[in-house]
């Protein structure tokens, strides 16, 4: 083969190994490409669905500069320390709420059945001091579903109430819940080993003989609190309640009947009282609430222990209910 000729084989071959490779690198640069492109996709998906999942973490209001509004802050559920109707949490958004310059009034959107006296006088509590530093910012609750013991408690600090003709209304009581295992611990041979440093520490243990002088002695408690609420509801209805055997004995009833007994005031939703009783139509939420990651960290399972143990019974906890 001629020098020529050899030449020409080996130019042929570099330039095959070089256009192998230049294509290698382009398919390389298509696929971080195509990569790119579908986690930018990815990322729009999932923020679209968070949107969606929770709307008022991304939604802001949309108020005229200078205009006032009604301040609404909602308490949902029951009324615990840990639960979203806490004490911190509603307090807080009350404080914001007559702190604006813009609030002309305040709406409390209860839906609850009720929960802890000790969160619900706390709440009751700041909105009077609320009312007294802010005279000129009226309150008012307005209940949707329920608004029952706890929930009450803390309704009767507004200057009116508002229901729906059906809405469950009542409950002025209290209660501590559990259960007695004893005899059929004695069925099953079981033996109970229970050390407590008190006689009456262990007065509530669904394990052992419920003993009387501990029953008087709970019930003077439940008793006691009971008399507490009674007095926040006098003072909070003052003459406008209509007092009878059954007004303070645990029952409840409805919104309408609820009128009639001098309970609440009238019938209203939220947009009423803001647009008629306010007269500021616009309604501004201050509830306060959680970011995203703590409420998915909430649906994959927070708190399962707590539930389990309310719904054994075995938690002594008092409730306003």
């Amino acid at each position: 083969m001629s020098k020529s000729n050899e030449g020409k084989g080996e130019n042929w071959e570099r330039e095959l190994v070089h256009r192998l490779a230049t294509a290698a690198v382009n398919e390389k640069r298509r696929h971080r490409r195509w990569g790119i492109f579908f986690k930018f996709l990815t990322f729009i998906y999932l923020t679209v669905l968070l949107v969606l999942w929770f709307p008022d973490q991304f939604s802001g209001a949309s108020i005229r500069p200078g205009s006032k509004h009604t301040a609404l802050v909602e308490i949902k559920g029951v009324i615990a320390a840990d639960a979203e109707a806490s004490a911190d949490n509603i307090v807080t958004g009350l404080r914001d709420a007559f702190e604006d310059k813009h609030t002309k009034g305040v709406v409390l959107r209860i839906n609850s059945p009720g929960g802890s006296p000790v969160q619900a006088g706390y709440i009751n509590d700041e909105i009077y001091r609320l009312k007294e530093k802010y005279p000129d910012i009226p309150v008012y609750a307005v209940v949707t579903d329920i608004c029952a013991s706890g929930g009450y408690y803390i309704a009767v600090a507004a200057d009116k109430i508002y229901v729906d003709k059906a809405s469950i209304i009542g409950s002025i009581g209290v209660l501590m819940s559990s259960f007695g295992f004893v005899e059929g611990m004695e069925k099953l041979g079981v033996e109970r080993r229970l050390l407590t440093s008190g006689k009456h520490k262990a007065a509530m243990d669904p394990f052992s003989l419920f003993k009387e002088y501990d029953r008087n002695h709970i019930q003077g408690l439940l008793g006691d609190i009971h008399q507490q609420f009674i007095q926040v509801v006098r003072k909070g209805r003052g003459e406008r309640l209509k007092e009878t055997e059954e007004t303070f004995s645990g029952l409840f009833w409805t919104g309408e009947e609820s009128i009639n007994r001098g309970l609440t005031d009238a019938t209203g939703s939220a947009s009423y009282v803001a647009r008629e009783i306010i007269e500021a139509e616009d309604i501004v939420d201050f509830t306060p609430k959680e970011d995203v990651f703590e409420r998915l960290a909430k649906r994959v399972g927070a708190g399962v222990a707590s539930t389990m143990a309310a719904i054994l019974g075995i938690n002594e906890e008092t409730r306003l209910r």
